[in-house]
């Protein structure tokens, strides 16, 4: 695939990765509930796929406030992952790539919550694959085979899809 033809579908990729992003935020939320950088992170990058109106410092700030949200929560894995899948989420409005990012700290949130559970990082795995446009499917499964880390790399050959 083309980056034009990742620009040309930039915003639906927002809107997948700010799902990716949600479905793992109350591991962040949990631990830390008085931090609402990720959320407003997600919120931006709706915004930006429903309205089309990017102003580059806004999405900076809120990409890089997640991360740093990210590195406040550095003692807990899932929580930190999960901030950062948000971070990721609203920088697609820049990159469209970093939706792939988002889908996989989402990934690695849950095998952080669920390291003796296969079937839940499966699960969120199947998830993505359903949800993410049938176009771009290929390209996400692509980048994701080359990032796993060994321990998910079971998911690409396992994963029924």
């Amino acid at each position: 695939m083309t980056k034009e033809e990742l620009k040309r579908n930039q915003k639906q990729l927002a809107l997948w990765a700010a799902d990716c992003a949600e479905r793992v935020l109350s591991f962040f939320e949990k631990a830390y509930p008085e931090d609402s950088r990720p959320r407003k992170a997600i919120a931006a990058c709706r915004k930006w796929a429903q309205t089309g109106v990017f102003k580059m410092a806004d999405i900076r700030k809120a990409s890089l406030a997640a991360h740093a949200a990210a590195c406040k929560a550095k003692e807990d894995n899932a929580a930190c992952f999960a901030a950062h899948a948000a971070g990721q989420a609203v920088a697609t409005a820049h990159v469209p790539q970093h939706a792939f990012g988002a889908s996989y700290y989402s990934l690695k949130a849950i095998a952080a919550a669920n390291s003796a559970d296969e079937s839940k990082i499966a699960k969120e795995f199947n998830w993505q694959y359903r949800h993410i446009p049938k176009n771009l499917r290929q390209e996400w499964q692509d980048w994701q085979s080359r990032r796993l880390p060994k321990t998910l790399r079971f998911l690409n050959e396992q994963c029924n899809i």
